[in-house]
């Protein structure tokens, strides 16, 4: 049974009534501020609590491991979502599809906060609640991007749908300031004991109260002038997803790859560094041994910068604050130079910073700031234009679907296994880097290729541009 189509404007009726700038404005930044903040929590508790709380008979390497392919069961869910979100979007419009991936989103959230640990009765249990929701979070989050990617740039006035874009996109950086914040403040002022037990589960619990204010807001929106358009041409695909693959494959294919590097630098940039920043130095390792009395298995270790958590985590959103900065930035340059032209020269750049990454993860604290201020710079500048650069490469018909479809594909290739194989790769170098960087580099050489063989889109008549 297919949902009830919304009714399409008469031809000489008048024009449909408009969003606001500030209304869309704090809706895409809103909506995609939770999400974030949501996603965030879950990846820094996948470090800091998660590895002992649901995997306690693991070794640590193993349970962090065990914890970080949960939290690859998101991406999967992704391309489910954006299926089942991108069909709805395309079909019944942006408004209700928005409000239901923030609902989803929520809810899964907020009952993560509430999960009893693997012990007892729940030893089994709780992995697989953990398993479940993640998995709701991931659905989620595969409609949630591209609904608030089309709410900024359908509603942009002529010329800055780039600059619009970078709404939504700044709910990103945003989104883990506030989730990193939480976190270090809940580590300086409980104890290990009272963190480990409750004081983790605040960041879940909390998100409720900025659920209800994104669902507010995102109920008081009107649909675009695109997708009227849609309607009033009577082009609504009865099936957007088989439209898409049918007659939209090359740029779901280009989309899918223009996208790669930015996701493996994220996850490389956030949740890997933060395993090697504060993983024990040998030095530390070889102290904490002999305080103990135990035998250091030299050959088994494998060594890290050793930097504080509470240090890190401010270092972390030190780095965010650029991504920040430079997520504004790029819409008007994104403007100005064209998608294109602009993201190949951010992407060369992507690659040089891969090759030099060994320089600064190396030792010192010194050193690894700047690595964080530079990829959190690159970051910002890739991701800012991504959310008008996908929905730009399809039709108003199947925006929503193509846009999802290919920011979700390159999640699961792109984002899933990147802190997995980072881990793999410093264990593999004994402790040295240089094998995450070169992983880095490689994502960035497809994303050129992609790039490359794109055409430009900044001035595709995106209102008016129906399949």
């Amino acid at each position: 049974m297919t949902a009830p189509l919304p009714t399409a404007p008469s031809a000489g009726g008048a024009r449909p009534a408009a969003n606001t700038r500030g209304r869309v404005i704090f809706a895409s930044l809103i909506g995609t501020t939770i999400e974030f903040y949501d996603f965030y929590i879950y990846a820094t508790a996948s470090v800091l609590v998660f590895p002992a709380l649901f995997f306690p008979n693991a070794t640590e390497i193993n349970a962090i491991l065990s914890a970080f392919a949960i939290f690859g069961v998101a991406f999967v869910a992704r391309p489910l979502g954006s299926i089942l979100f991108g069909h709805f979007g395309d079909r019944i419009g942006r408004k209700g599809t928005l409000v239901a991936s923030l609902l989803t989103m929520g809810i899964a959230t907020f009952l993560i906060g509430f999960l009893p640990a693997a012990q007892g009765n729940f030893t089994v249990l709780a992995p697989l609640m953990l398993v479940l929701l993640r998995f709701a979070q991931g659905l989620a989050l595969g409609g949630e991007w591209s609904g608030a990617a089309l709410l900024a740039t359908e509603n942009a006035p002529a010329g800055k749908r780039a600059i619009y874009g970078t709404f939504p996109q700044l709910g990103a950086p945003i989104g883990f300031i506030v989730a990193n914040l939480l976190f270090v403040g809940l580590q300086l002022s409980l104890t290990a004991e009272q963190f480990q037990s409750w004081g983790w589960r605040v960041p879940f619990i909390l998100s409720a109260v900025m659920v209800a204010v994104g669902l507010y807001v995102r109920l008081k929106l009107v649909e675009s002038v695109a997708f009227t358009n849609v309607l009033a041409q009577k082009k609504v695909e009865k099936s957007p997803l088989a439209a898409t693959f049918k007659h939209h494959w090359r740029p779901v294919l280009a989309g899918t790859f223009i996208m790669l590097a930015t996701y493996v630098l994220f996850y490389l940039m956030t949740s890997f560094t933060l395993t090697y920043g504060t993983a024990e130095t040998e030095e530390q390792a070889r102290a904490a041994a002999a305080e103990t009395g135990t035998a250091f298995d030299a050959a088994a270790f494998v060594p890290g910068l050793g930097i504080d958590r509470p240090l890190f985590l401010t270092m972390l959103i030190i780095g965010v604050v650029f991504f920040g900065i430079f997520t504004v930035v790029s819409g008007p340059l994104a403007e100005k130079l064209g998608r294109r032209r602009f993201l190949l020269w951010v992407t060369a750049g992507i690659l040089a910073f891969g090759l030099a990454w060994s320089l600064f993860f190396g030792p010192g604290t010194g050193a690894a700031m700047a690595g964080l201020i530079v990829g959190f710079t690159l970051m910002g500048l890739t991701f800012g234009p991504m959310a008008a650069v996908l929905p730009e490469l399809f039709p108003a018909n199947v925006r929503y679907t193509g846009s999802a479809v290919a920011y979700n594909l390159s999640s699961v290739i792109g984002a899933a296994p990147a802190s997995f194989v980072a881990i793999a790769l410093w264990q593999a170098g004994g402790g040295n880097t240089v094998l995450v960087g070169v992983y880095l580099a490689v994502a960035a050489v497809l994303t050129f290729a992609a790039l490359w063989l794109t055409r430009e889109t900044r001035d595709v008549d995106y209102d008016n541009n129906v399949a």
